[in-house]
């Protein structure tokens, strides 16, 4: 397949929503179908399928690169106890991953082939749009019991890791029904956020793993060009997003996402009524 810069630029473009909406509780996989509507990549549908999920390796090996000698527990320069921390993190990782991983494998093909419709992603967006409000508005009053994430117990990780299946419907946010969980059984914005981050780490690893196998090593110089655009882009912009979400929550809490997501989700169903698709096929 020969590339041209404007298949670069719609790759670039995708690099960029794929780093903002990874980490905002705002659905990266919706806004990437949705964006997709507009800009089609001149790609076959297997490819992009493939895309869709491996370009949130960049996203992830922000998360890598930012935490990395926290993530580490073989860094020299740790105690022995805050090795043990690390690790300790790590189980609980593993844990919250359990229920995506068995559910995710099966149900996740069906998903994809009765769910990726725009329609779909309009309605998820509301939906926990006036959740996160209705949310945020009950914990207002209440004071979290979990305030880091060394007071993070087994149980909560996977609860939180059964919250983590939702966002095999497109439109939910990974991050935003695991982030919504956290809060809903006691956790404070900031130890719910952080942990999502390291959940997606070997969630997102395995889903892209799954997703290369299945489509094989058979590249054209084009199509490799187009990975490692929005890869690379998805790093960068993934890195300001992180940062810049972990200082907005120590000040804020999730409304006015909550908000964003019910008026993007207006805004779809009133174009897709407005060309005659209310189903809104992808």
């Amino acid at each position: 397949m020969d590339v041209n810069f404007i298949e670069l630029i719609k790759a670039l473009i995708l690099g960029i929503v794929e780093g903002i909406t990874e980490w905002l509780p705002i659905s990266s996989t919706g806004h990437m179908i949705l964006v997709d509507e507009f800009i089609k990549l001149d790609v076959s549908k297997s490819f992009m399928d493939m895309f869709l999920v491996v370009i949130q390796l960049g996203a992830i090996l922000a998360v890598v690169v930012l935490n990395y000698d926290r993530l580490n527990p073989f860094s020299s320069w740790k105690t022995r106890a805050e090795k043990r921390e690390t690790v300790t993190l790590w189980k609980k990782v593993i844990v919250a991953c359990v229920p995506a991983g068995v559910i995710g494998l099966a149900f996740n093909k069906y998903m994809e082939q009765h769910f990726m419709t725009a329609l779909v992603v309009a309605s998820t967006l509301i939906i926990y749009g006036i959740l996160f409000i209705v949310v945020e508005n009950t914990n207002a009053k209440r004071t979290p019991r979990i305030k880091s994430l060394d007071q993070l117990d087994y149980k909560t990780a996977l609860i939180i890791g059964f919250f983590q299946v939702l966002a095999l419907v497109p439109g939910t946010s990974r991050s935003g029904s695991t982030i919504l969980g956290g809060i809903l059984f006691g956790t404070s914005r900031f130890v719910a956020t952080e942990f999502t981050f390291f959940l997606a780490i070997p969630i997102m690893f395995g889903a892209s793993l799954l997703k290369l196998l299945k489509f094989g090593w058979h590249y054209t110089g084009g199509e490799i060009l187009i990975l490692i655009i929005g890869m690379a882009t998805a790093f960068i912009v993934s890195v300001i997003s992180i940062k810049l979400l972990l200082r907005y929550i120590k000040k804020n809490d999730f409304k006015a996402f909550g908000w964003y997501r019910i008026a993007l989700g207006i805004v779809v169903l009133a174009y897709l009524f407005l060309i005659g698709d209310p189903v809104g096929n992808a």
